[in-house]
């Protein structure tokens, strides 16, 4: 093979070029660049000879130049939540269980992945990443208390999709559960078990989480038998929530059910709790949220409204690709449903 590829004027000792694939395939150089650029222009018999001679003669596509040839970084940032948690350290399994779906619809794309880049917390800091082509896109995992800031990156024509609370006012394409009908599955929950004193956990200074709230109270209309008080968790760390409910038990009275923004915070609540002597489910009702796998094995295994991770990941990457096409992605709420264990 080595002997012949000299003969017809290919060094070994170089790389080869296209312009070699070309000749040793026998078809045009624009032939070769649709092959490797994966074209449907070209038919199945020539696109296999190319591949052939391109894998036999170690060509492979340079793909820098290939994306400054088309104007395109071919990667995706994604970015996480990071001044929601403390310290910045997030350990919450359900936004790695989503971070694992988008990551694979991405490489199924042989699209890059570039993992919340610095600066990603200014309006600022999305546009400049955009200009400089060093990403061509953006899917942001958790509003967090920054919608404001993501409606203005939207306004500045940067390509986002956005894993949250669906409002169609937003701006953005949103992919998201409905967490309104979540709280409201969580206080319809505590009413059949006939509890009276609820207590809800969670910052409603996030839009995903608000919602969760409203919609709790939404089950108790018109109950006057029914109190609803608020925890404020200031951070999603799972130590943070365990001293937040620890305080909240000397000084008030004790719940008889409690509404957890995550399964993460139902577990540390649990041991807030339990530490003062009290068990679920015999003295209090408790429901979290997500439906991460560990909720099903802690105990007492926790009650949970589910959101469809396994399916958000691939939707958010492929609203985003919609997007960066030209169209007008359209916001997607998913459904959820409660999961009854033994909290």
């Amino acid at each position: 093979m080595a002997r012949k590829a000299e003969e017809r004027g290919i060094k070994r000792a170089t790389r080869p070029t296209m312009d070699d694939i070309a000749r040793l395939a026998s078809v045009s150089k624009p032939t070769v660049s649709r092959v490797l650029n994966g074209s449907t222009l070209v038919n199945a018999k020539t696109r296999e000879r190319v591949l052939e001679v391109a894998r036999a003669q170690g060509y492979s596509v340079n793909r820098n130049a290939q994306n400054l040839r088309q104007e395109r970084a071919n990667a995706i940032a994604v970015v996480l939540d990071f001044g929601s948690h403390r310290h910045g350290a997030i350990g919450d399994p359900f936004i790695f269980e989503l971070l694992a779906g988008v990551s694979e619809a991405l490489s199924v794309r042989d699209v890059g992945l570039l993992l919340s880049p610095a600066g990603l917390d200014t309006v600022e800091g999305f546009v400049d990443l955009y200009r400089s082509r060093g990403a061509d896109g953006f899917i942001v995992l958790g509003q967090g208390s920054r919608d404001a800031m993501l409606r203005e990156v939207a306004e500045r024509g940067v390509p986002m999709v956005v894993w949250g609370a669906v409002n169609d006012e937003a701006g953005y394409c949103a992919v998201g559960s409905d967490n309104f009908r979540g709280g409201k599955l969580a206080g319809e929950r505590f009413l059949s078990q006939e509890r009276r004193r609820w207590l809800f956990a969670g910052d409603v200074g996030h839009e995903e989480i608000n919602l969760r709230f409203r919609g709790l109270r939404a089950a108790a209309a018109g109950r006057e038998d029914v109190t609803i008080d608020s925890l404020m968790v200031g951070s999603m760390a799972f130590s943070e929530t365990f001293e937040c409910a620890r305080t909240y038990l000397e000084n008030h009275p004790t719940p008889d059910a409690v509404f957890a923004f995550s399964d993460t915070a139902a577990m540390a609540i649990i041991g807030a709790f339990s530490a003062k002597g009290y068990r679920a489910p015999d003295d209090y009702s408790l429901v979290g949220y997500n439906n991460i796998p560990p909720a099903a094995l802690f105990t007492p295994a926790i009650t949970t409204i589910e959101q469809q991770t396994l399916v958000a990941g691939a939707i958010l990457v492929e609203k985003l690709i919609q997007t960066l096409n030209g169209a007008r992605a359209k916001s997607v709420m998913l459904p959820t449903r409660l999961v009854v264990r033994d909290t």
